[in-house]
């Protein structure tokens, strides 16, 4: 389980550990795959606005996988309604599906959140989560897709 100062560490030192495989390819190749909003969020590090996804207020089980390469990221047991607009997590599915970057865009100090098998930006990690890790990942919908349900 994730601690903040385990992540902090992580995107300081770039101590990320080896992802379960990878899914590099050109601009290009985004841009055809990916909707222009989502190629400028997870391939550009955009936000989406707040509140502009229906995804905030589900919470039906299942797992949501990055929308660049479809790995595995969270559990919807692990969210919950942080109240801040964009969907929020505790701690991803596994150690090694997310990387942690030292993040002083914009004028903040942050840390973001990336595929660690394909380098989309996912969002941004903050201290100010509920336990068990006290952590909140800020996720953009956009970055995310929900697995379909099995039948």
């Amino acid at each position: 389980m994730h601690n903040w100062p385990e992540v902090v560490a992580r995107a300081n030192n770039g101590n990320n550990p080896a992802p379960p495989r990878r899914v590099d390819k050109s601009e290009a190749q985004w841009r055809e795959q990916l909707s222009p909003e989502q190629f400028q969020i997870t391939r550009h590090a955009a936000t989406e606005r707040p509140f502009s996804s229906q995804m905030c207020g589900v919470f039906e089980p299942g797992i949501y996988g990055c929308a660049c390469c479809g790995t595995e990221l969270f559990d919807a047991h692990s969210k919950f309604e942080s109240g801040t607009g964009w969907p929020s997590f505790t701690q991803p599915l596994q150690d090694n599906v997310v990387a942690y970057r030292s993040d002083a865009s914009h004028g903040m100090q942050r840390i973001e959140a990336v595929c660690n098998v394909c380098d989309a930006h996912l969002g941004h990690v903050f201290p100010d989560g509920p336990p068990p890790t006290g952590l909140r990942y800020c996720m953009n919908a956009l970055a995310l897709e929900k697995a379909k349900a099995e039948a």
